[in-house]
């Protein structure tokens, strides 16, 4: 029921087709609206399938062609109740599944540092909200560069905690979903989350976390 013609702005997490693959359907749709992205997430990127075989997973670049993107950096004030920030450090919980990822570079292939992906944060009154796309970066490492960029906690956190490598069954261990989940629970935040945390492990932050952790799926409605 919402309608993308009248969205006034929006904003891409990283340069995967997963996160970016309906944009160009989106540009026929809405006219107005500007496209926030992290300007290196148009560079190539690349994840190894099944058998070793290396597939694009990258987002088109003749999109830019548009002029409706604005290329994001390490942080950006869109307005007093929008931000964005990305140059998330720390290596606390990283997940497994990066190894799979790789990133155009010099012309050869590496290894992602996923510097492309960015976060955002929306204050309205009393609450913050932090959405976090698909935490390559580690759901951890990047709260953590929240609180040293804000000086406190989310009231709500909302994204994908990459606990399950892609579209495969292999997930997280046990003890570190369970690190996880007690360090959330330590922030005060209510976390929603979905995508590629996985169901196996949202069963057990769900199991740490109680009532402070729920999961969404398409057409999930949240109020706060």
């Amino acid at each position: 029921g919402v309608d993308l013609s009248q969205v006034d702005i929006a904003v891409v997490s990283h340069g995967h087709y997963d996160h970016g693959g309906g944009l160009q359907r989106f540009l026929e749709l809405n006219v107005i609206a500007p496209i926030y992205i992290h300007r290196k997430a148009f560079e190539g990127h690349y994840a190894f399938r099944n058998g070793g075989a290396k597939t694009n997973i990258g987002i088109d670049g003749k999109l830019l062609d548009s002029g409706r993107f604005i290329l994001t950096g390490d942080r950006l004030s869109i307005d007093e109740g929008l931000e964005l920030f990305s140059a998330v450090g720390g290596n606390r919980f990283r997940p497994s599944g990066n190894s799979q990822l790789l990133m155009e570079k010099d012309g050869d292939l590496v290894p992602d540092d996923f510097v492309h992906e960015q976060n955002m944060v929306v204050r309205d009154g009393d609450k913050t909200v932090l959405f976090a796309g698909c935490a390559h970066n580690g759901i951890v490492n990047i709260v953590d560069k929240f609180h040293g960029l804000f000086g406190c906690w989310p009231d709500h956190i909302v994204g994908g905690f990459h606990l399950q490598r892609g579209s495969t069954a292999v997930c997280e261990d046990r003890v570190t979903v369970e690190a996880i989940g007690k360090y959330l629970n330590g922030t005060g935040a209510v976390c929603h989350t979905c995508h590629c945390t996985g169901l196996e492990p949202y069963g057990i932050l769900k199991e740490k976390m109680g009532s402070s952790v729920g999961y969404m799926s398409t057409g999930s409605m949240i109020e706060i």
